[in-house]
Order: structure tokens, then sequence, then C-alpha cells
């Protein structure tokens, strides 16, 4: 076990995000509020001094990592498996579009999603599982402290994965906010928390319980 230290940077805003219409697989690039997040968070995670740098190959992860890499010099190494949760029909909707087509759904879905998947879309625990196997090749190398740039709901799946989290307790954990971090350290051979939705406006809480572990938008 090579990795010490893990940090999970979630992307900057992106017009959907900002109408919350849900993303998923969509490749919605960053708008000119997640351009300026990213260079303003940028230089706080370069501090944090990571070795390597790896990326979703969505758009909006990449130009995030991106304004990491232009900092620390280093090349971003892409990852497919680092994307958005998958989420099969609901894409391009919104909470009120979901609510009425599914009804019943969604609050199964908030609730529940380390199990549960959208119509043709991927469960939480099928997204921390592919997350968790790049963080494995890592930590088979001779990599200490390692940024993974990725998304929402990919960050807490695989925070809820990484800590040995019951599956069913994911949803106790918010959602991550736009150029928000995760900190884990490595301590007998196990994973702990040192900071959570960490960021240049300091801890971001919930507007409302739609914000509330909720991946995807």
């Amino acid at each position: 076990m090579s990795l010490q230290h893990l940090i999970l940077l979630r992307h900057g805003e992106t017009d959907w995000n900002a109408v919350r219409r849900m993303q998923g697989h969509r490749d919605i690039p960053l708008n000119d509020t997640g351009l300026a997040q990213a260079a303003a968070a940028a230089p706080s995670v370069a501090a944090l001094r990571p070795e390597i740098i790896v990326s979703s190959d969505l758009a909006r992860a990449f130009a995030t990592a991106g304004a990491v890499a232009a900092i620390t010099g280093q090349q971003i190494v892409v990852d497919q498996r680092l994307r958005e949760t998958s989420l099969g029909l609901w894409e391009g909707l919104t909470r009120e579009d979901v609510v009425a087509g599914w009804p019943g759904e969604w609050q199964q879905w908030r609730t529940t999603s380390a199990h549960y998947a959208p119509p043709e879309g991927e469960s939480r625990s099928q997204v921390a599982a592919r997350a968790a196997a790049v963080v494995d090749e890592l930590d088979a190398g001779d990599t200490g402290r390692a940024l993974l740039v990725a998304h929402g709901g990919l960050i807490v799946g695989l925070t809820g994965r990484l800590l040995e989290l019951p599956a069913d307790s994911w949803s106790a954990l918010i959602g991550v906010g736009n150029c928000h971090w995760v900190e884990l350290h490595r301590l007998d051979g196990r994973w702990r928390l040192h900071s959570y939705n960490a960021g240049l406006g300091g801890v971001v809480l919930p507007g409302s319980e739609d914000e509330e572990a909720v991946a995807g938008v």
C-alpha cells in the first residue's frame, strides 16, 4: 500500500449545475463561474502536494484538473472510470421532471442510491466500485499522494466505500460543493477522513433537502 493521502476534488460549476439539471455522463463544460472557481481553488489544492493528478474524462472535470496542473506543472492522467454516475433516462432532466415522470422514484433514489439506479443508469455502489479500482491501481504503485478530480456523486460513493461505511448509510453524506474537496489519510492501514466538503468558502451546507447526497447534478 503506497497511497497515504488522497484528495477528491469536485469540478466547478456548469450551466446545468446552476439550474440543477441532471448531468450524469453528459459532457457539459464549465461556465464562467466554474472556471473562476477552479482558478481560485487550484492554489489551495496544489498546496496539498499531489504527486499525481487523475481526472475524469468529462470536460468539466478535466478543465478543473487543468487549473491545478497549471500550477504544479504535472500532466493529467485521464481515466473514464472517474466519470459521474450514469443517470440513464434522467440525464438532462430536473428534479421536477423526474418526480412527474417517475412518481416516488426520486425519493427512493435520493435515500437509497447506493443500491437503487435510475432507469438505464448506475447505482452509487457500481460507481464507487469502478472508482475504487482506480485507487487500488494507484495504491499498487509508488504514489503516496494523489488527486482525483471527479464528480459529486462519485466522490460521495467513493468516500463511503473507502471509509468502509455501510452502503445504507452513504446517503448521510451531503453532496460536495463545486470545487470543494474531500481529504483522506491512511492510518494503520485504513482510510480516515481528514476533511469533507472543504473549500475556499468553508464547509458548504445543503440549501435544501434535495441537495443532500444528490449525485449527478
